[in-house]
């Protein structure tokens, strides 16, 4: 089925690399019934970045292409633009020039960073600053065929530039609303940060905030992900499908709304392949269900 053709709401999960992507990621996808993946483009937790094999990249674009699969791309855990230490700032500026850089290469339709955090209070408005001092210049250089970049809202904790999502606005003025900007909504950090997506109706109330503050356009990713915690806990603490503090209905009802019809959703749950399996079979009798 071409991407054209595909009418339901793609289906997927964060897939090992190692063993070579094509082997194990897309592999991993097809185990689960996934139409939909994201993967590493290096060390998640480091600032290395990886010599790229153009060989199997291609073999990787093309094999994605025939399985109908999209691939996205988790930036480095590291990456902090609104870090006020110096060496942290910089590492984040070109961990995230060359995760873009990478997401081209594997055929990503986009790129996830975490929003990030000033640290110190008074270095919010600095903040704001070197982030569109340093990315402008990166998402300018960025072609019509580039991934976007996905921001991710973090749990809300500390001095996170994204406590709620109100403050996307603030981000996404900084990066002067770049077309090449979108964003990625995690369930567990948007509970996690105060938004009560576990209630009756505040799903789609948590939705409609989102593409009012975003615009549906930048509207590109979700991680679907269920909480080990309350509500506004400001921890990230992911867990099973129906097994959390969301719970399953949410899910449905996310499912349900129209912006999402075109929004992949990824899982970061724990367990891999084939536990993965019925989370994907129970998200598609919810998608299925409307």
């Amino acid at each position: 089925m071409s991407p054209a053709a595909k009418t339901k709401t793609r289906l997927g999960a964060h897939t090992p690399t190692s063993g070579g992507m094509v082997k194990r990621s897309l592999g991993y996808a097809q185990t689960i019934g996934a139409d939909a993946i994201q993967i590493f483009a290096s060390n998640p937790r480091g600032w290395a970045q990886s010599t790229p094999n153009p060989e199997a990249d291609e073999e990787f674009r093309t094999k994605a292409a025939e399985l109908d699969i999209y691939t996205y791309v988790h930036a480095s855990f590291l990456i902090n633009l609104g870090s006020p230490t110096e060496n942290t700032y910089v590492n984040s500026l070109a961990s995230t020039a060359y995760s873009l850089k990478r997401g081209a290469e594997v055929g990503a339709r986009g790129v996830v960073i975490h929003t990030g955090s000033a640290v110190n209070e008074d270095h919010v408005e600095n903040a704001w600053k070197q982030i569109h001092e340093g990315m402008m210049p990166v998402l300018n250089a960025l072609g019509d065929d580039a991934p976007f970049l996905l921001l991710e809202p973090t749990a809300g904790q500390g001095q996170s530039l994204v406590k709620k999502l109100d403050d996307l606005e603030n981000y996404l003025e900084a990066l002067e609303y770049h077309p090449k900007v979108g964003i990625c909504l995690d369930t567990c950090h948007v509970f996690a940060a105060g938004h009560d997506i576990a209630k009756k109706g505040g799903m789609t109330q948590t939705i409609d905030l989102l593409i009012e503050i975003a615009g549906l356009e930048r509207f590109q990713l979700i991680h679907a992900n269920d909480s080990m915690d309350v509500c506004g806990a400001l921890k990230d603490r992911h867990a099973n499908i129906g097994q959390g503090k969301i719970g399953v209905e949410p899910f449905r009802e996310l499912l349900a709304h129209p912006a999402v019809k075109n929004v992949p959703l990824i899982l970061e749950t724990p367990g891999m392949e084939p536990a993965h399996g019925p989370e994907i079979e129970l998200l598609k009798e919810l998608r299925d269900s409307k």
